[in-house]
């Protein structure tokens, strides 16, 4: 008997939703390309229970005729290619012929749509994949999906579908992102009758994320252009760095006006903030990417959200040469910044000095001396007559110390660690330096061969297998104290069994995090009023989260108040917080708590947003600290529920010990 069968056509469709319908916002997405597609001017999305009970698109585009609205419901039926050839030109946002089709098997699904010739709108009703209905309606030009009881007869994947509050978030995300890509569009989105998203025509980019983000976020936006001919074209708007997010969800990405999650794009970004930003933490951008529909690949992925570009590499460079130009611009990096190998290359084969080196005496033997902003570049080094040059070494400096220095000679030995005092080792020593026996005249010449100075230290043996996290059992049972600071950014301590090395950060964001947690279920955090209240614009996403975790965030010490729409006022903050920081907290509170799992437990979300304060109360890197403070964090540490792991997970604490320093110096 035969084992292998064709599927039905129902079937095949329900089985090909599982790839296209991920979740309600799935089926927002697909719809709203085919309003943008069909030309629409104005498009409005109604949302019921999260998508389960409707979702309801209408636009004012070209409509379709009767015959076209019954047979875009067939399988790979689409109107925007006809040959192999035009997979690779295609320039909109729909093409494969999957949505509706899918999205008609596992949901019921009502079509009204007219064209402007036609008296009549046409009414299409399918069920399950089944065609239930055709007859004429009364509708304006356009098109009108509603999608009723998604997964009614797949359970398997009803089940599946997060919270109400957790899909709501992605419709709005959704909805906001098609918004900024297509500014000359009016949206409207409404959820359980009420409106969330009202965005008229704007002019450009700024006008539309004023209309959806307000006016908070366009006081730090930076505008980006740039590009190369037949690579890509970059423009949009990055934020400067005091507008930042712990997570990537602040960032737009489109390619040719198409939504996108690209690793390339988000690269090039990430590589244009190189050295502005810390580790962990991402700015706000808006980054539309314009590629020659030849060099780009749309076709990758069902659902239309990954794309891959041709010349992965040649794109992330011109992204993040458009993103730097942009901060430059901005005076937060330097203007001409060539700071990678091919250009300094570059710049070395067109006999320009890199950036950020000069030439000094040090660079004619063989040294490339760092620009600390002291030196000019390009201006001439003249040492003065206590500079290296000036014939001082010859007195201070043995000759025997040259001979190790150069290979020209033994080793100094200790006697040679005396002062010069006789005209002989005088000679001898200029001899060496100069490569000659004719006396050194005093003076600021610099040696024409000055061998002495071009050595080079041998590499150095690692410690970083030897080092590894403390335990938390060790540290409970000995006396740690500090002895200094790391760059200002790490404590170095001691105690009985060696050394240790305290993250000054997350250690307080340890401390701090068990404090909010401990007062949380023991008494009210102390709160400080502000003078003036902060007011934020919250985007639709964040909007739907802010439901959530209201109640939390007055019981850790905010103070908030819900004005008109989607504006948010800051009355109070927690005591730890610094008052400037009040809103980019809230809104990173909001951007932190991770999507998945809005709507879980009280407690998971607790602990989410105590993680959020403490990371931005704690003292940063670089901050100096005295003996005292540092003595403070590591007793107040070593009090924590978990003194060697901060909220996030990472390592607080690491140690080496006395057997490991002697294993790497060979001594056991």
């Amino acid at each position: 008997m035969s084992k292998i069968r064709i599927l039905s056509d129902n079937l095949a469709n329900q089985i090909a939703a599982g790839e296209v319908v991920e979740r309600p916002a799935s089926v927002i997405k697909e719809l709203v390309e085919n309003a943008i597609d069909a030309g629409a001017r104005r498009i409005r999305i109604e949302i019921e229970l999260g998508g389960r009970r409707l979702m309801r698109v209408a636009d004012d585009g070209h409509g379709m005729v009767r015959d076209d609205a019954i047979l875009a419901f067939e399988r790979h039926a689409t109107s925007k290619i006809r040959t192999l050839d035009d997979l690779g030109m295609i320039s909109t946002l729909g093409f494969r012929g999957e949505a509706l089709a899918s999205i008609a098997s596992v949901a019921k699904v009502e079509l009204v749509t007219k064209v402007e010739e036609e008296p009549a709108a046409t009414r299409v009703l399918i069920e399950g994949g089944r065609l239930i209905d055709v007859k004429d309606a009364a509708r304006d030009t356009g098109t009108t999906i509603s999608v009723r009881d998604l997964f009614f007869n797949t359970p398997a994947r009803r089940k599946f579908m997060r919270s109400e509050a957790t899909e709501n978030y992605h419709l709005a995300g959704i909805v906001t992102h098609y918004a900024l890509a297509h500014p000359e569009i009016a949206f409207t989105m409404t959820n359980n009758g009420r409106e969330v998203l009202s965005a008229s025509p704007a002019r450009d980019l700024r006008e539309r994320a004023f209309q959806i983000f307000g006016s908070g976020i366009l006081e730090s936006l930076l505008p980006v252009t740039g590009g190369r001919e037949f690579v890509a074209k970059v423009s949009g708007f990055v934020s400067a760095p005091r507008e930042r997010r712990t997570n990537r969800d602040a960032q737009y990405f489109f390619v040719n006006q198409r939504f996108v999650r690209d690793k390339t794009i988000a690269a090039g970004l990430l590589e244009g903030y190189r050295s502005v930003l810390p580790h962990g933490v991402y700015p706000v951008a808006f980054l539309f990417v314009e590629v020659p529909v030849e060099e780009v690949d749309v076709n990758v992925h069902p659902a239309k959200t990954e794309v891959r570009f041709r010349r992965n590499e040649a794109v992330k460079d011109v992204i993040a040469e458009a993103v730097r130009g942009s901060l430059a611009r901005a005076g937060v990096v330097p203007e001409v910044d060539r700071d990678t190998p091919a250009e300094r290359a570059a710049a070395a084969a067109n006999g320009a000095e890199p950036l950020g080196f000069v030439t000094s005496a040090a660079t004619e033997i063989g040294e490339t001396v760092p620009n600390n902003g002291s030196v000019q570049p390009g201006m001439p080094f003249d040492p003065g007559p206590n500079e290296v040059g000036s014939g001082i070494e010859d007195v201070l400096i043995p000759p025997q110390l040259f001979a190790g220095l150069n290979g020209s000679g033994p080793a100094p030995t200790p006697e040679g660690s005396a002062m010069l005092d006789s005209s002989a080792d005088f000679e001898r020593a200029a001899e060496i330096r100069t490569g000659s026996s004719e006396p050194v005249t005093d003076g600021p010449d610099i040696p024409q061969n000055d061998q002495a100075f071009a050595f080079e230290v041998p590499p150095l043996n690692s410690a970083a297998r030897l080092v590894r996290p403390a335990e938390t059992e060790n540290l409970a049972t000995s006396k740690i104290r500090p002895l200094a600071q790391l760059h200002d950014s790490f404590i170095i301590a001691v105690d009985d069994e060696g050394l240790l090395l305290v993250d000054q950060h997350v250690a307080h964001e340890r401390i701090l995090f068990d404090k909010f947690r401990k007062k949380e279920t023991d008494r009210p955090i102390e709160s400080q009023n502000l003078l003036l209240p902060e007011t934020v614009d919250l985007t639709p996403a964040q909007a739907e989260a802010f439901k959530l975790v209201e109640e939390h965030l007055s019981e850790l010490g905010f103070g908030l108040m819900q004005l008109s729409g989607r504006t948010v006022a800051i009355k109070s903050i927690p005591t730890d917080v610094p008052p400037a920081e009040a809103r980019n907290l809230f809104a990173e509170i909001l951007d932190a708590i991770e999507i998945e799992k809005r709507g879980s437990a009280k407690a998971s979300l607790r602990d989410n947003i105590a993680a959020s304060l403490a990371c931005k109360a704690a003292v940063k890197i670089n901050m100096k600290l005295t003996l005292e403070k540092m003595q403070w964090l590591i007793d107040r540490l070593l009090l924590t529920s978990s003194p060697t792991t901060c909220p996030h997970g990472r390592p607080v604490i690491l140690r080496l010990s006395m057997k490991d320093i002697e294993r790497g110096f060979h001594r056991t």
